[in-house]
Parts: C-alpha cells; sequence; structure tokens
C-alpha cells in the first residue's frame, strides 16, 4: 500500500490531506474519507488504508485547515471538549463543499484516480457527505453517511434539501441511540429520497450508540461496525466500478 500527504490547494488556503493507494500500478475509483469531530488522528488513517486495500484512492481531508494544524487530546477534559466542539461547529456546508470541488479537482488530476468518486463521513461529516451527493451528482456515485449529525436543519442548504439532486446510491447508518441525531432525521430522509425517487439503503442498527464504528470510542460495537464495512463495500462495488 502506498501512504504519503498531499496539499489540496484550495479557495480558501491549503488542506493537508492524507492519501492511502493501493500499491499496485494503475488507476482507481476515488473515496474521499471526510473526518468526524475529533479530526485527524490515527485511527482515521487506519480508516483510509482500509477503504485503499479495498482497491481505491483514498483522500482524508483535513477539514479544520482553516484554523492550522488542529489536533485535539480530549485526555485533557471538558475544555478541550469544548474546544473541539467550537472548532468543528464553525465548519459550514457551503466552506466543505468547496473543499469537495477542489479535492474533485484534485482527484481529476491525479494519475492514481479514475472520475468515479465515493465519499463516506461519520457523525459531524455525515451532513457533508449528504450535501456533496446532491452539490456533486455527475461526479459522486456512491456516498456513506454514518450517524450523521445536521443533515435535516432550517437552512437553505440543509443537506436534506441538496440530496434532492443525487444520481448515485447513497447508504445511511445511524445508532439506536444517538442523543445527537433528533428524532426527525431518519423518517424525514427517508420521506425525502422516496419522493425524489433517490436509490439509498437507510437503516438503524440495533443495540448501538452514537460513534459504534471507531475501535477506539466507548461505543464500539465490533459486529455493527463490521456489518457496515460490509454494506460500504458493496455499493462502493455496484456503483464505483463500471
Amino acid at each position: 500500500m502506498h501512504t504519503t500527504h498531499v496539499n489540496v490547494p484550495t479557495a480558501d488556503g491549503t488542506m493537508e490531506c492524507y492519501l492511502a493507494a493501493p500499491a499496485q500500478t494503475g488507476t482507481w475509483p476515488a473515496v474521499i474519507l471526510y473526518m468526524d469531530v475529533p479530526g485527524i488522528r490515527p485511527e482515521l488513517e487506519r480508516f483510509a488504508e482500509r477503504i485503499a486495500g479495498e482497491g481505491y484512492v483514498c483522500l482524508l481531508p483535513d477539514l479544520y485547515y482553516r484554523e492550522g494544524r488542529v489536533r485535539f487530546d480530549l485526555r485533557k477534559g471538558e475544555a478541550e471538549l469544548k474546544r473541539m466542539f467550537a472548532v468543528g461547529g464553525a465548519l459550514t456546508v457551503a466552506m466543505i463543499m468547496r473543499d469537495t470541488q477542489s479535492m474533485l479537482d484534485w482527484l481529476s488530476a491525479s494519475p492514481l484516480a479514475t472520475e468515479r468518486t465515493g465519499v463516506i463521513g461519520y457523525c459531524m461529516s455525515g451532513q457533508f457527505v449528504v450535501a456533496a451527493a446532491g452539490a456533486f451528482p455527475q461526479r459522486i456515485q456512491a456516498s456513506a453517511s454514518l450517524y450523521g449529525t445536521r443533515i435535516v436543519t432550517e437552512a437553505e442548504d440543509s443537506p436534506h434539501k441538496l440530496v434532492t439532486q443525487a444520481q448515485g446510491e447513497l447508504y445511511l447508518g445511524f445508532a439506536s441511540h444517538d442523543p445527537y441525531v433528533e428524532d426527525f432525521v431518519v423518517p424525514t430522509l427517508d420521506e425525502t429520497l422516496n419522493a425524489h425517487g433517490i436509490r439509498h439503503i437507510l437503516e438503524t442498527h440495533a443495540k448501538t450508540e452514537h460513534g459504534f464504528c471507531f475501535p477506539e470510542r466507548p461505543g464500539y460495537n465490533e459486529a455493527a461496525a463490521e456489518r457496515v464495512w460490509q454494506t460500504v463495500f458493496d455499493l462502493y462495488k455496484r456503483n464505483l466500478h463500471g
């Protein structure tokens, strides 16, 4: 496997990304892995490597680049937790769609990647996955959002409004107990996607908590997390190879 760091120029500066790709010579479908609110860390880099191991070029962007090279040490307690949520909460859909355009441009110029692109995101970035599916319908063929937050809002650019333009397939997985996802989100999403004929899988994983996909989180559920990986890779196989 080939891993490195690359700098992607954006409208707002230079965004460092972790890149993982198969070691074999060739071109591969691309996957953008949007980080969750704790930000870039080895755990996410291992996710990128797992995706690359399935035959994809995976780009993991540091979405906090506007604030510098931000890293959190949650062992420091409540103050660090508040700082994390403040930095994460400052990101907007408009910002990340600009970043996504820059990443798509970078991938188009890369000798490693084909034009077929998937996206995946967790927690904070579930909203960006859903928004990107609608904002870039010609390019993004497969999107996976896991226990995504702020997907349904009153904003004009609420992801559930943007996704009505999607042409690819979406997978939306949620936890059965999640204080960060309001009760109206799942039914609103399902109704919206069905009304616009958008191919999707929407499921709630029994006996799971927010963060269940991450081995280093207290709520990790290995069985559910592995089912998610299988569903995501099946989604990519259906839509990114052709």
